[in-house]
């Protein structure tokens, strides 16, 4: 597995992955960023960042995450919301089939390995409410925020990292 740290506007992304498939992303506090980013990973990087700079709506990547077959299914719904969309706990257990799984798809969610491909952050809880997001609610503000075209900038004030051809 290859392993990629970049910045973005809240903090730096760990994305590793392969040429089969991006395994994990998450997102935490500023730190070194990889000198050289490995080839099979360059791609996601640049969707990354033209996803941060508005340029981007729609994710193309193979994504490979690990878990049990329902967390499965329930990333598959998640991939399947549309950008600038939110969608409740009880709307997507209940999508799925099982309107009463609404604490197993909000575990499933909160287990997603792949953030922003896979976008758990347009999961809200019934009455609108934002509610528990990996990455600190601060950051599934500022998704939704991002989402809804509404101006924003960086949590950090350091400029994004630009990619170009190696």
């Amino acid at each position: 597995m290859n392993q990629a740290l970049i910045q973005t506007p809240l903090g730096t992304a760990t994305l590793t992955g392969s040429k089969a498939g991006i395994t994990e992303l998450t997102i935490g506090e500023r730190r070194p960023v990889s000198a050289e980013v490995p080839t099979s990973l360059v791609p996601v990087c640049r969707q990354l960042e033209a996803y941060f700079n508005g340029e981007l709506s729609q994710f193309e990547a193979t994504l490979l995450p690990e878990g049990t077959p329902f967390q499965k299914k329930v990333w598959k719904a998640l991939t399947e919301i549309p950008f600038g969309s939110t969608i409740s706990y009880a709307e997507l257990a209940a999508s799925l089939g099982n309107p009463g799984a609404v604490r197993a798809v909000a575990a499933a969610n909160a287990r997603n390995p792949i953030w922003l491909l896979i976008p758990c952050h347009r999961v809200i809880g019934s009455d609108g409410s934002l509610t528990g997001y990996a990455g600190g609610l601060h950051r599934k503000k500022w998704l939704l925020d991002h989402e809804s075209g509404f101006r924003q900038y960086s949590l950090f004030p350091e400029k994004q990292t630009t990619w170009s051809e190696e």
